[in-house]
């Protein structure tokens, strides 16, 4: 499990709530759902389900914020698609599907860019940076890094202030660019002091150990290691202290101290084992193994060479179950994006054949109108046809041009109306000269004499 996963969880919405009470806010939610008559706040409480069920449930998160996002594509509500598709993506990056929840959050970023919050835009350049990290692309996970960074400066956000600067730590760390990591852990370090928070200082002393033992400052690095493993006991991070003692005990190997290195490699061993963090259990086990073997302690590293290869077996069958949940949620998006696609399309054909009915009808008006000129009715009935007639015309030019409209600018309210009110400018003079030429005519047939300024 990787370093960064633990700096970030909160910002990937995958914190480690009590799933009982989580359920109990769901069904709350969905009895709101049941009697919400807004399309807006219906969204609002989907993906609100959806947050809260991938705590215990991804599938049916996914399956939830799916919904959710339709349904605000369809009724233009922008905010509604940014939170849906930022939950797709955290439950589908919970579940290993990386490539999956890096393309949705490419989408909620295209949206972010178009909005005015500049506090979401630097959360989702972020989370873009984290799957890049989980995808171990620390160079494009530092690009992004840096981009959040930026906003984050530009508008004065402090809320990821620590998280962005223990992250680039953390990339420059695994890129071995010790000296960029210690400067971005250092000042996460700062940050954490303030906070007071035994977590966080826990994570930048780990962090500040990783540097000064790469650049060669022993003595630094055990204080930072022995300080950091103190604050993660007391946090509850068994992760990230499985990591620093992991860490210590690579620091007392190179210092030639060897039973204090397999001592805390012991510490790293049972930290991970009990958090269940096996990709950290396997580096702890593995080093062990090296340590007794250089030792010739034949018995020891054979026991834990048996350890290495159990932990890889339960790797591997983890991988596998990882690599179902990945197919079957692809293959559930993919269902679900199929199911929306026929509901849109048959939205499309019932808009179509109403636009074909209408504009079959406006000339049927006009004939009809025609027709019933040679018949002997009152002149108000032709006049009244005629004037509809022309009506049905205008408006059905508006409705068919106002999706292209719409789409040339953007949605922007401001240009459409100014377009609209151009159109009307030109449109209404064009509309009362026609219907007083159209009455005129039909009139006149009829023998009926009719005024300049009548219509």
């Amino acid at each position: 499990m990787k370093f960064a996963k633990q700096l970030l969880i909160p910002l990937l919405l995958i914190l480690s709530w009590d799933c009982f009470a989580q359920k109990n806010k769901v069904d709350s939610l969905q009895k709101l759902l049941q009697t919400e008559k807004t399309d807006t706040g219906r969204v609002k409480l989907m993906w609100q389900m959806a947050r809260d069920m991938g705590r215990y449930n991804p599938d049916s998160s996914i399956l939830t914020a799916q919904q959710a996002l339709h349904l605000a594509k369809d009724i233009k509500y922008v905010e509604g698609q940014s939170r849906s598709l930022g939950i797709l993506a955290n439950s589908l990056a919970k579940i290993g599907n990386y490539p999956k929840a890096l393309e949705l959050n490419l989408e909620k970023l295209k949206l972010e860019e178009k909005g005015e919050n500049p506090t979401n835009l630097s959360s989702v350049l972020m989370n873009i940076g984290i799957i890049y990290v989980f995808q171990d692309e620390y160079r494009k996970a530092l690009e992004y890094y840096a981009k959040a960074d930026s906003v984050m400066n530009r508008f004065n956000i402090d809320t990821f202030r620590f998280s962005i600067l223990l992250n680039i730590g953390d990339a420059y760390d695994r890129l071995n660019i010790s000296d960029s990591a210690y400067v971005h852990f250092n000042k996460s370090y700062e940050l954490a002091k303030r906070s007071g928070n035994a977590n966080r200082i826990g994570l930048s002393l780990t962090g500040l150990g990783h540097s000064f033992r790469k650049l060669g400052s022993l003595e630094k690095a055990l204080s930072n290691y022995r300080e950091a493993i103190e604050y993660l006991k007391k946090a509850n991070n068994d992760e990230t202290l499985s990591e620093a003692a992991l860490g210590l005990a690579q620091l007392f190997d190179q210092m030639n101290s060897r039973d204090s290195a397999a001592y805390y490699a012991r510490l790293s061993w049972f930290a991970a084992e009990e958090g269940g963090f096996l990709t950290k259990e396997l580096k702890a086990v593995e080093f062990l193994k090296d340590y007794y073997q250089r030792a010739k302690r034949i018995d020891s590293a054979f026991f834990y060479l048996t350890r290495v290869h159990a932990i890889n077996d339960s790797i591997n069958s983890k991988e596998r179950i990882r690599s179902l949940q990945i197919l079957t949620s692809n293959e559930q998006f993919r269902q679900i994006e199929m199911e929306q696609a026929r509901i849109d399309s048959k939205k499309k054909r019932s808009k179509q054949l109403q636009l074909m009915m209408i504009g079959f009808f406006i000339p049927a008006l006009f004939l009809l109108t025609v027709l019933l000129n040679r018949v002997k009715i009152h002149v108000g009935l032709i006049r009244l046809l005629g004037i509809l007639s022309l009506l049905f015309m205008f408006e059905y030019l508006i409705l068919l041009l106002h999706p292209q409209i719409a789409e040339w600018t953007n949605h922007t309210p401001i240009l459409e109306i100014l377009i609209f009110v151009g159109m009307a400018s030109l449109l209404i003079p064009a509309h009362h000269r026609f219907e007083q030429w159209f009455i005129h005519k039909l009139l006149h047939r009829r023998g009926h004499p009719v005024s300049k300024g009548h219509h």
